[in-house]
């Protein structure tokens, strides 16, 4: 496993375009083929492809289970904007996906906060693309009581240069939908997070055809849990988690391998995730194994939380 300090991206911060050279076969000669793509452009799928999939966690859950968590979601400005009212954790409320379709301005942003204010939201993230953020950003987060917070990495990779990782002694496999509620609760379980109404929502999810669910199991118990969703030419990988029991037994290297190969077989090209970057001295193994895995980081996104005012 490497150290996060070798964790580097083969791209210049600067350059617009992002290349590999794919090792292939033509006519039984070796070759080397390079694969390209404009920055915004993969950029653009890959913010996508988050937002979309968190979007179809939050709306497809049952009407109960919907008014008892207190959700509500909004696409607005080509982005999503998602309310869950009565989030203890702090993850499900969140706006993503914004500035493609049209430039970030401020009364951009006032529709975001006017969708929070009129769901009574405790609060909200913003994740924005680090290029796409406007010059008059700051001002704009004064106005909005918007302050700087963590820091994630957009990770991605093309299908031709993912590097298949450690295998596990755990079986690996798809889930189908007699386990879905199973996947949700170790879901959940490894993430730290409460599963009452939760449990629900994830599984009811995974109805959706574009995602492909993978587990981890220990007999007939799922201790590692990992999602594929394929939007388009992108397959997102998301939600890995795997309980403190089975970790260090290469459970997530195996479903980073599982899932590269479904999208492959779906029609990707390329693969995106998102995790959080490590403080100096600190290591994320969600990161090392993208990273093991042929995921380099296509940048650093700050994310930025929004709380009303007192």
């Amino acid at each position: 496993m490497r150290n996060n300090s070798t964790v580097e991206s083969n791209f210049s911060p600067d350059s617009r375009i992002l290349q590999w050279t794919s090792p292939r076969r033509w006519g039984g000669v070796a070759a080397q083929v390079r694969i390209a793509m404009p920055k915004d452009q993969i950029s653009r799928l890959a913010e996508a492809a988050e937002a979309e999939f968190m979007y179809q966690y939050e709306t497809l859950v049952s009407s109960p289970t919907q008014a008892a968590l207190g959700i509500a979601a909004a696409r607005i400005g080509g982005g999503v904007a998602l309310s869950m009212r009565n989030d203890v954790t702090g993850y499900w409320n969140k706006a993503l996906g914004f500035g493609f379709t049209e430039p970030i301005t401020d009364r951009l942003v006032d529709e975001v906060i006017d969708f929070y204010r009129v769901e009574h939201s405790p609060g909200a993230v913003i994740q924005i693309a680090p290029a796409l953020l406007p010059a008059d950003w700051p001002t704009i987060c004064s106005r909005h009581n918007i302050r700087p917070d963590s820091h994630w990495v957009k990770l991605v990779c093309s299908i031709d240069n993912f590097q298949s990782g450690q295998t596990s002694d755990l079986r690996i496999s798809l889930v189908g939908p007699e386990d879905f509620s199973q996947w949700a609760a170790t879901a959940l379980r490894g993430f730290g997070m409460p599963e009452q109404g939760l449990v629900d929502m994830l599984a009811a999810g995974l109805a959706n055809p574009n995602f492909r669910p993978f587990a981890a199991w220990d007999g007939d118990e799922i201790v590692a849990t990992a999602n594929l969703f394929i939007h388009g030419e992108i397959g997102s990988l998301n939600t890995a988690a795997t309980l403190p029991t089975h970790r260090n037994r290469g459970a997530q290297s195996a479903l980073i391998a599982a899932r590269a190969k479904e999208a492959a077989n779906a029609g990707c090209r390329w693969l995106c995730a998102e995790t959080g970057r490590p403080a100096d001295g600190e290591i994320n193994p969600s990161l090392n194994n993208l990273a093991s895995a042929g995921l380099r980081p296509l940048y650093y996104r700050q994310n930025w939380t929004w709380t009303p005012a007192d």
